[in-house]
């Protein structure tokens, strides 16, 4: 059976670290918070972006919890309409490349919203390298298994030909929810030690890393009937 890999976007295929501190300050501020520290906002990523608003601000009420994300959202739009993007990260590209003739099938799972995902697919020229996205609007956001299980019923995969690949926690535990091994990465938003404690299987240090072992399990997918 042909292996499914199933990505995140933000801190694993897109370099946006500084631009989701920068538009979670800029919440913060929207609403008369301290401005939260890049630490506190890495360990909020993957999560859903009301989520990850209300772990930065747990008390705050409603209301403002609203304008938060409201003013986290503003901030992205006028950093797009202002013609700035996120770096992809060097590489991205030929893996991906690489997977799909090598017999993957690829799909998506992040925490971005729809919006998020279409604009990131569409300037990455990505619209035929996934065959699904799946995103925290489609219902319970990460570490909920939800989204991974969507991916693998659209591609026709099983828990054991699919991998999930991210770059935190969040991705690791959802991973595990669903029955599906974890691989992480150590460029994004958690540590590698992070990552490991949450469940991944290797944290890979750059694309050959990750690569090989994408490689060698591909060996056991390609096996199943």
């Amino acid at each position: 059976m042909r292996p499914l890999a199933v990505f995140d976007i933000d801190g694993t295929l897109v370099d946006s670290r500084v631009l989701i501190h920068e538009a979670a300050v800029a919440g913060a501020r929207a609403v008369g918070l301290p401005d939260p520290t890049y630490d506190e906002v890495r360990q909020t990523v993957g999560l859903s972006l009301p989520v990850a608003m209300r772990a930065l601000a747990p008390d705050i009420p409603d209301a403002a919890l609203d304008r938060f994300v409201a003013g986290f959202q503003a901030y992205f739009r006028a950093h797009y309409d202002a013609g700035r993007e996120e770096p992809l990260y060097p590489g991205v590209d030929d893996m991906l490349r690489r997977l799909r003739k090598d017999g993957w099938r690829l799909a998506l799972a992040t925490g971005q919203n729809r919006r998020g995902v279409a604009r990131n697919l569409a300037r990455a020229g990505w619209g035929d390298t996934f065959i699904s996205a799946h995103c925290a609007e489609d219902g319970p956001g990460k570490p909920d298994p939800t989204m991974l299980r969507a991916a693998m019923t659209a591609c026709r995969a099983c828990a054991a030909t699919t991998v999930m690949i991210g770059d935190t926690g969040h991705d690791h535990r959802m991973a595990l929810n669903a029955g599906v091994p974890a691989y992480g990465v150590a460029w994004g938003f958690n540590t590698v030690e992070e990552q490991l404690a949450a469940g991944a299987v290797m944290v890979a240090s750059d694309w050959p890393d990750l690569e090989a072992a994408l490689d060698r399990f591909a060996v056991q997918a390609f096996e199943i009937a």
